[in-house]
């Protein structure tokens, strides 16, 4: 062989070698991606039901639906890779800041099936006694022992002490159910009707937890208190149907409260009757003093606490009011918000909702 052949055949090699080399690095690389969490700031949990019958393929394609993982052919060559043949059947709390590693382990190891699970939906907009209320229908706990606990001084602190965005203003004597507000609505599962109170108030607190701590920088550096925001937060609940009219509603909130208006939120009124929203109350219940009723003139600013459970969505609405010169707003019973500047605008726009045949009473 002769010096130029050998020096092309090594130059080749050398060639081959670095390409070689660079494809198992980007490989590397691109293995060590889809292998990691997706979203790894993300706390929240994810309930993924995986049903009998259900292919491998399936099964990563429900994944990948969901936002847990990042290939569902990649899902597939992973399980192969460790030797996991047999995906089981069972409802899995799983979250976007999970390996793919851990989502396979436990899809793997399955959950021990118990009979007696049972599941509690706490929902949006309701009040804390609607909470209490299911809690005893669906547990061996009454609704006078639920009211105790939450109302129990002592244990009540004992929780200010284990969460960050619990405060002494909750121990405000005016304020009715102290944790009004504080207890994150969604589905939770218990081991059984035996589930005691304590272990039911601290599991929604602890997704409230996990909710909250991702704006823990702009609550606490804002311009309200924690339990401020919070209460903020219920009345745009049930003001608004969305995030952005809950902005919009924030920000008229907002322009009310730098002229010392009272912000004249009928919720609250609601509230602090502790009437259903259903029923109608006349003018002199709208005008009753009390430091939840902000129709009332007398009480300007926020009320003394929350009024029922929020959402992520005016928790957000709370944080980013839409800045705008509305003073006034109204909604009609097709869901449509009003916005007007002026008293006059506002009952105008009142009267036009009636004479549509739109008026929600």
């Amino acid at each position: 062989m002769t010096r130029r052949r050998l020096k092309k055949k090594v130059k080749r090699t050398i060639i081959l070698l670095a390409l070689t080399g660079m494809f198992l690095i980007i490989t590397s690389i691109f293995y060590c991606y889809l292998a990691s969490p997706v979203d790894k700031n993300s706390n929240s949990i994810m309930k993924i039901e995986i049903e009998k019958g259900m292919t491998s393929k399936k099964i990563g394609n429900l994944l990948k639906k969901k936002g847990l993982i990042r290939s569902s052919n990649f899902f597939l060559l992973y399980a192969k890779l460790n030797k996991c043949d047999t995906l089981k059947a069972a409802t899995y709390d799983l979250q976007k800041n999970m390996p793919l590693q851990q989502i396979l382990e436990k899809i793997c190891k399955g959950n021990s099936y118990n009979k007696d699970t049972i599941k509690m939906t706490f929902k949006e907009g309701k009040r804390l006694t609607d909470y209490a209320k299911l809690i005893s229908e669906k547990t061996n706990n009454s609704y006078e022992d639920v009211i105790n606990v939450i109302n129990d001084k002592i244990y009540l602190k004992e929780l200010i002490n284990k969460y960050w965005f619990l405060t002494d203003e909750i121990l405000n004597q005016n304020i009715y159910y102290p944790l009004e507000g504080y207890l994150y609505p969604d589905t939770y599962e218990f081991k059984n009707k035996n589930v005691e109170i304590k272990e039911i108030i601290e599991k929604l607190l602890d997704q409230e937890d996990a909710i909250l701590s991702k704006y823990k920088d702009n609550v606490t550096n804002g311009k309200y208190t924690i339990h401020e925001y919070i209460t903020l937060a219920s009345m745009l609940e049930l003001e608004g149907t969305n995030t952005e009219n809950r902005k919009m509603i924030a920000g008229v909130f907002e322009n009310r409260i730098k002229i010392n208006m009272n912000l004249g939120s009928d919720v609250t009124t609601y509230y602090a009757l502790q009437k259903p929203m259903t029923s109608d109350l006349t003018s002199k219940e709208f005008e009753t003093i009390n430091p939840y009723n902000t129709r009332s003139a007398s009480l300007l600013g926020l009320p003394i606490g929350p009024i029922c459970s929020i959402s992520l969505s005016s928790i957000v609405a709370a944080l980013n009011p839409t800045v705008s010169s509305y003073y006034y707003f109204v909604a009609d019973k097709l869901g449509n918000i009003y916005y007007t500047k002026t008293n006059d605008e506002h009952l105008k726009k009142v009267q036009e909702i009636k004479e549509a045949g739109n008026w929600i009473w």
